[in-house]
């Protein structure tokens, strides 16, 4: 019986133990904490106006953007601002083999290691802008206003980017399964129109009617062999645009050298019936060389070539018999006052002094274009330099402006006076230099005037500079201890910038605070969960133990149970062992009960010392309290006073 009730008891354990699970689980957020008078306990916050502005400008960046999640009123700045920054670089599309998975309400193990992927990200995506994952945990806006402008910013260009992409893709899916009538109405109308385009492409294909000769020769320029190919399929090429330019060019220069050396007759003809000519002649040139493909063998006679040209045969006559009577014309109104080889002489002498002053010209313009191309490239040499330089400045600009908006403003202005002082004393010191420098020389002067003008007063001369020499050492000697002030000054300005730059601000302490309070908090309930699944194994231990004692007696007792049955001495001997198995667990009943009343007592004398240092803490609290009240009035009553006193 006594057995029995153990093992009741014990089994009562675990459904204690899973009922305390039940109110605190992993990973679960830890509540309000409460001071002794039952006031919530506030982490002391600074509420900045310039962080509030920026908060309101990232959330109407990030609506702009398209993340409307920013309008919840329910989620925390934190979870607003981040999934703003995560939706952004997941839109624009970057290739970054890191999982940027956000939830809402994260723990702060989460939060930690999704910051510190969105800060590795950033410079991937070569943001220009530098971010700290405590930046981020300690929503200081300032610095996140940039990172998430250009996330925003990055973001719009990608969706315009990909706009058109996935319209066109849009478009394509829709028309796989949907069609408009314009196109039911086309694809009728195709097969008709492609079948028309290719009769009337058989009925007008190119059909050769010649073939150049084997013996004709071979044709050496490109622009011949074309002409002759599209002779033997019956068309007449144009004229040459390269014969177009080159008598251009002919013309200009003949027009350039003067009008005296060109024949007057030869000037008036017409320079597109010069080239039809040109352009017959050649044609029938190529056509002496082909046969007509129904007579492959024989030659073309001169009756075929007279047909084949026989178009334009009467202008090309017309066009010689009108040149003829314009050149003789042309020379019957001309003065012959020099002869044929005369004239020819003069003007190859005036060709050849154009050419000579032309290559004169030319010499000069080129040695003109090295120098100028010399100018440009140390121009150019130089508009890098500047460049470069410039950008080096703007990068140190930008560095300083940075730094500057980082540090804390009456630190920068202290900093500043500081080296305005600074600046200020080594000025004075130059001024000091040359104005003793000056003294020093009007002195100079007054000492040789005087030796000149008072050449006996040795003696007087004598207490004059030693009076000099001794003001200047004076002077010099002030402007030692001047200058160990001012390095005394530097060494001063610079210990208390290395104090200042290692006491943290009252935002960092703060920050600090509320991150030792979260952590400790979650390491006391993971402490005490912890503790809690120790118990409980210890007693599922407990348990398997005694259980495993009550098998072992049963089965020990079931199997003697027939031979002590079998004899009236082995049935006695049975008996008073089971008295004894009964009288033992008694007695480990007895002991479990004092165990355990003992154990009671302890906890009711812990519970007692524990409700005495309570009452201790919350005098504590009060006592502190009132001494923060007295210390108001009194630092209250100091003010009346000294009000009174300076009035």
């Amino acid at each position: 019986y006594a057995h029995v009730i153990r093992i009741c008891h014990v089994t009562h354990v675990p459904n204690m133990a899973a009922s305390v699970f039940q109110r605190v689980r992993t990973g679960s957020k830890i509540g309000a904490q409460y001071d002794q008078e039952g006031n919530i306990i506030q982490v002391e916050t600074r509420e900045d106006e310039e962080q509030s502005i920026k908060l309101a400008e990232i959330l109407e960046l990030l609506l702009a953007a398209g993340y409307f999640r920013a309008r919840i009123k329910g989620l925390s700045p934190f979870d607003k601002v981040v999934g703003g920054m995560t939706w952004c670089i997941t839109t624009c599309n970057f290739d970054i083999d890191v999982d940027l998975l956000f939830q809402e309400n994260s723990t702060i193990g989460q939060k930690i290691a999704l910051t510190e992927k969105i800060v590795s990200v950033l410079p991937r995506m070569k943001c220009p802008h530098r971010l700290e994952p405590h930046q981020i945990q300690g929503l200081d806006f300032i610095h996140i206003f940039p990172v998430i402008q250009w996330l925003v910013k990055r973001a719009i260009e990608t969706r315009e980017e990909m706009g058109d992409y996935v319209r066109a893709y849009s478009i394509s899916q829709f028309q796989k399964t949907h069609t408009f009538p314009e196109d039911e109405e086309f694809e009728q109308r195709k097969q008709k129109a492609v079948r028309t385009v290719v009769e009337v492409s058989e009925v007008y294909a190119p059909q050769r009617r010649y073939k150049r000769q084997a013996d004709a020769g071979e044709l050496l320029d490109e622009e011949s062999r074309v002409h002759s190919t599209l002779l033997e399929y019956g068309r007449r090429y144009g004229f040459s645009k390269h014969s177009k330019q080159d008598k251009a060019e002919e013309k200009k220069l003949l027009m350039a050298q003067g009008a005296q050396s060109v024949p007057p007759g030869m000037a008036e003809v017409s320079e597109e019936e010069d080239l039809q000519a040109a352009e017959e002649l050649r044609i029938k040139a190529l056509m002496t060389g082909m046969a007509a493909m129904a007579n492959e063998e024989g030659r073309l006679t001169a009756s075929t070539v007279g047909q084949i040209v026989g178009l334009q045969s009467e202008e090309i006559k017309q066009i010689a018999i009108e040149y003829a009577e314009k050149a003789e014309r042309s020379a019957e109104d001309r003065p012959e006052r020099y002869g044929p080889v005369q004239q020819h002489r003069r003007m190859v002498a005036s060709f050849n002094k154009q050419i000579q002053q032309r290559t004169k010209e030319l010499e000069e313009m080129q040695t003109k274009q090295r120098e100028v191309r010399a100018a440009c490239e140390e121009a150019k040499s130089k508009l890098t330099e500047a460049t470069e330089l410039g950008e080096q400045l703007e990068g140190e600009l930008s560095a300083l402006a940075d730094v500057e908006a980082q540090a804390d403003s009456g630190l920068l202005e202290k900093l500043r006076a500081l080296v305005a002082m600074n600046e200020n004393l080594k000025q004075q010191e130059q001024e000091f230099r040359t104005h003793c420098r000056e003294e020093m020389t009007r002195l100079q002067k007054s000492i040789e005037d005087l030796k000149i003008e008072f050449g006996d007063e040795a003696d007087d001369q004598k207490e004059r500079s030693r009076l000099i020499d001794q003001q200047y050492n004076t002077d010099r000697e002030k402007l030692q201890k001047i200058r160990l002030l001012m390095a005394r000054r530097n060494r001063e300005i610079a210990i208390l910038q290395r104090k200042i730059d290692e006491v943290p601000s009252r935002a960092e302490l703060t920050q600090y605070q509320k991150r030792f309070i979260e952590l400790y908090s979650q390491v006391s309930a993971t402490h005490k969960e912890t503790k809690q699944f120790f118990t409980l194994y210890n007693t599922l231990d407990d348990k398997k133990v005694y259980l495993e004692k009550e098998v072992n007696l049963l089965n020990s007792i079931h199997d003697n149970f027939q031979q002590a049955m079998a004899s009236s001495g082995a049935k006695e001997q049975f008996l008073r062992q089971m008295e004894q198995i009964v009288e033992g667990i008694k007695q480990n009943r007895i002991k479990m009960e004092k165990k355990k009343q003992e154990n009671k007592m302890r906890r009711d004398q812990l519970n007692d010392d524990y409700l005495e240092l309570l009452d201790k803490q919350r005098l504590y609290f009060k006592t502190v309290k009132d001494f923060k009240e007295e210390c108001r009035k009194n630092e209250m009553l100091l003010s009346k006073l000294r009000a009174k006193g300076a009035s």
